[in-house]
Order: C-alpha cells, then structure tokens, then sequence
C-alpha cells in the first residue's frame, strides 16, 4: 500500500511541475503541454495501480500456493513484464574473451636481416606499401622493425638505439674516444658511455670525474693507477672481459699496454645522462691554468721546473708501454683498501638453458657503489627472459650478434628496436622487456645499471608464484600451461 501512495505522490508532483513550467510558445502550446502533462501523469497513476495489483496478486498466488511450481512461475512473470535478467549469486566473472578480443596470432618476427638482399619495404602483411622515394638501405636493413614494425608495437616510446658510429669521435695521437649522452640519446637520462681505443704505451692522461666511472675492457689490456682521498695508492691491470671502477672525484689513470699489439679498447660507463668525456678534469689542462709562480710555490721548488708544462691539455698521448712487473709506488699510507680492478674474465659464468649470464655488483666487487653488471650470453634462437628493474634504468652494451627487444612501457605503449655490436641501448626502470637473439651467433651484451646490487623481476617466476585461479582468470591459461611456469628464473630461454 505504501508503495502504491509513493506513485500516487510522484504522478501528482510530476503532473503539477509540468503545468507550471514556464510556456515557450503561444497559450495554446502551454494548453497542449498541460494536456501532455496531464496524460503522462495519468498514465504513471494506471502503472502504479497496474504495478500495485501485480504485487498484491503475487503476495496472495504465493500465500495460497504450497506447491514448489508457484515461485518459478512468479518469478517468469516478473522477469516477462520487466524485460531484465535476473542476477545469479553463483554466477562467474566473465571469461577474457568475453572482455575484449584475444590476441592476434598474426607472424611478427623481423622481415629481413641485414644480410639480405632484397631492398626492405614499409610493408607487413596487408599493412603499409612500398617506399617510392630514397631511402637509406644499409640503416634500414640493420632496422628491420622499425621500418615494418609487429602489430604488437602501439603509441609511443622514445629512441632507445644509438650507434657508436653515429658518434663524432675525438682523434688524439695515439688514440680516439666517442660518446653518448643525452644530448644523442634523450631517453637516457641516468648513464652515459664513452668508447675509447688506445695504441700500445698511450695513456689517457691523470684526471679525474665528477661522476663514478666504470669500465670494461673490450680487447687488449690496461694499466690503471690511481690514489684515494687517505693518500693509499694501487696500480693494477686489467685485461679483455675485466673491469674497473673509480669512486668520483677519485684520480686516476690509464695506459695500454703491449700485450696485445693493437693497444687496447675499452666502454666507460658513468652515472650521469648529462656526462661528457670533454668535460674531465685534466692534469695538464689544470696546470696550464695556474700561474707558475703559484706551482712553484705549492711545489716547494724553482719556477724554472714548469719550462716545459704542456700549455694546453693533452688528453690523449703516446708513451714508452709500461712494465709487465710494474708495481706501486711505495707508500707509506699503504694501499688502498679495495681494489679498483675486478677480473671478470677469470669468473666462471653460470651456464643456463639458452645461453648464460655473469653479474658484478658491490657484493662481489666492493668498490663499484654506483655501478653493477650483467654480462649474458644468448645463443641462437634464444631470448633473454621477459623481466623489467625494478627501480634502476638499464645502460645497454651490445659486444656482438644480433639482438631484438621490445619495450612495454605502460598504457598501451610499446616499441621494437634492432641492435648490433657496437648499438647502445636504454630501458627505463620497470619498463618489461626481453632480448631475443634473432642472428646466427652468440648474442654476448652488458646489462649495466646505476646501483650498487642487481635486481630483476622474472614474469615466468611471477605467474609461477602467484595463486593458479588468479592466473587462469587474467590469461586463460590451461592447467597444463601453468603447471609448466617456472618458480625459479630462467634468466635466458633456450630455444623451444
């Protein structure tokens, strides 16, 4: 009954509201919109009453009624008059593809390698067409999947390749050096690299950074000195696959030696997008700034001493290769407590399926505060696991093969890159990617982070150590596929 004085109510208030309304027209529109105020209120009093001896005869057909037959029959009435569906409480969430489509299964490996010999087209599957004006065919080739890039690619990421051949390099007798940072590559904002070759004997002159400065030695070796800020001295060499690392504002030095006839190459890697290597601070370029008469006085000697000072720096220079049995200077504050070197290529590699991996952070390599590494090997065929840092950015050195990634970056965005030996390149922290060997050699790259532990986030390992149910409802996986899930990391996946 109450419900039957509401609608009562409401078809009164409504048919009033509508009489009053302000007219728009003549005063036969406004009689017109009175008659249609008056109709419609009618007809919510006929509903009301309509509805109000529904419910009475419902209530009453289900008094009167003992058998089990008269509820579903109530229950097809109502749901025949209201047109709805009723809900379940034992009613599922829908499956995925219910939700949204399944994924494509169109192919969407890379289209061509730089071998081949075939010019490369904008063209994948029934996408794109053919490139009519000039193009630059050895870049495209070496770029397959960003000229004809998966449908998996979406939105926007920023370039995460540079070339060092792309760099402008810095010719000194005796050697070179190139760089990357910011200023070629934006996206890396947290590390920048420089490579440098030196011919035997040549030295990189006595400098020091603002920033930690690390390395690995590509081929020959290297005779590095350096002090600490407690006056403790260290010499040591490092040879191809070791590394070494200088606190900042730490001195230091470096000079090729003659085991290799060809000198030395080496990466430096520092924390800092913004570094650049002309921005050092030099021995030479120091004192060709200091008026003599203060060296000698801060020398305690003749001014005369400083005749032949360089008057600019040198940066770069040859020299006589120093001693295979070359020690530190003596020093009665000692040497320093841990050393600057760290032979990584006399550390056994853990092997896995599909290649192996190498890592370096503080925990084995004391000094490196700032700095930790990853060298992995992935054979043909294939990958780097699907993983993502957590909180540090990835430095990327590729040292040979041919590599594939593709950045997720959140939101719908996505975006394959093609690397060589010799690329750079950058992954933002907790962007999820993988790195897949798509040539017909190892794939040997450096993962190299500004941290001092290495962390990474398996997603096999994940979805292993995540509840089943939980799983299945997001993916649609059969219980075969995840029983097959990994609860410990692959790191890299053989080929299947």
């Amino acid at each position: 009954m109450l419900t039957f004085t509401k609608a009562i109510l409401c078809a009164v208030v409504l048919a009033k509201y509508s009489v009053a309304a302000p007219a728009v027209g003549s005063s036969a529109s406004a009689s017109s919109l009175a008659s249609t105020a008056f109709a419609s209120a009618s007809s919510a009093v006929s509903s009301a009453f309509a509805s109000a001896s529904s419910a009475a005869s419902a209530s009453a057909s289900s008094a009167a009624s003992a058998s089990a037959s008269a509820a579903p029959s109530s229950a097809s009435s109502a749901l025949a008059h209201s047109g709805s569906t009723a809900p379940s409480s034992t009613s599922s969430a829908p499956p995925a593809s219910e939700t949204v489509p399944f994924a494509s299964d169109d192919p969407n490996g890379p289209l061509w390698s730089e071998d081949s010999t075939s010019d490369p087209e904008a063209i994948r599957d029934t996408l794109g067409a053919t490139i009519i004006g000039p193009q630059n065919i050895p870049i495209a080739l070496q770029n397959p999947d960003l000229l004809a890039p998966p449908t998996t690619d979406e939105g926007s990421v920023q370039n995460a390749k540079w070339p060092f051949a792309l760099s402008h390099n810095r010719l000194q007798t005796g050697g070179w050096a190139r760089q990357q940072n910011v200023d070629v590559m934006p996206i890396a904002q947290s590390m920048a690299g420089v490579n440098m070759r030196l011919e035997p004997g040549a030295v990189r002159e006595l400098h020091w950074h603002k920033t930690a400065e690390w390395s690995y030695v590509i081929k020959g070796s290297v005779q590095v000195t350096s002090i600490n800020s407690d006056g403790q001295n260290y010499l040591g060499t490092a040879s191809a696959g070791d590394l070494w690392y200088f606190p900042p504002g730490v001195p230091h030095s470096l000079q090729a030696t003659d085991d290799d006839p060809d000198g030395t190459e080496f990466l430096l890697v520092f924390n800092d997008g913004a570094f650049s290597e002309d921005s050092t601070f030099l021995l030479t370029d120091w004192l060709a700034h200091v008026p003599k008469e203060v060296l000698a006085k801060n020398f305690k000697t003749n001014i005369s001493a400083f005749d032949h000072i360089p008057s600019r720096q040198l940066y770069i220079f040859p020299a006589a290769p120093p001693a295979d049995n070359a020690k530190a200077v003596s020093d009665p504050q000692g040497e320093v407590p841990s050393p600057f070197v760290y032979h990584l290529s006399q550390v056994k590699a853990t092997q896995l399926d599909g290649g192996s991996v190498k890592v370096v952070d503080s925990t084995t390599f004391p000094v490196s505060q700032a700095i930790a590494v990853a060298e992995v090997t992935v054979e043909p065929g294939a990958m780097r696991e699907l993983h993502w840092h957590p909180t540090q950015d990835e430095w990327t050195y590729y040292l040979e093969g041919d590599g594939r990634v593709t950045l997720f970056a959140a939101q719908s965005n996505a975006r394959t890159f093609n690397y060589n030996a010799g690329d750079v390149g950058f992954v933002p922290a907790s962007f999820g990617h993988y790195v897949e060997n798509i040539g017909n050699t190892t794939l040997r790259y450096l993962e190299i982070f500004a941290t001092d532990r290495y962390q990474d986030i398996s997603l096999n390992q994940w979805l292993a150590l995540t509840p089943p149910d939980l799983v299945k409802a997001h993916l649609d996986l059969d219980d075969d596929t995840i029983a097959h899930l990994s609860k410990t990391k692959y790191t890299v996946v053989g080929p299947s």
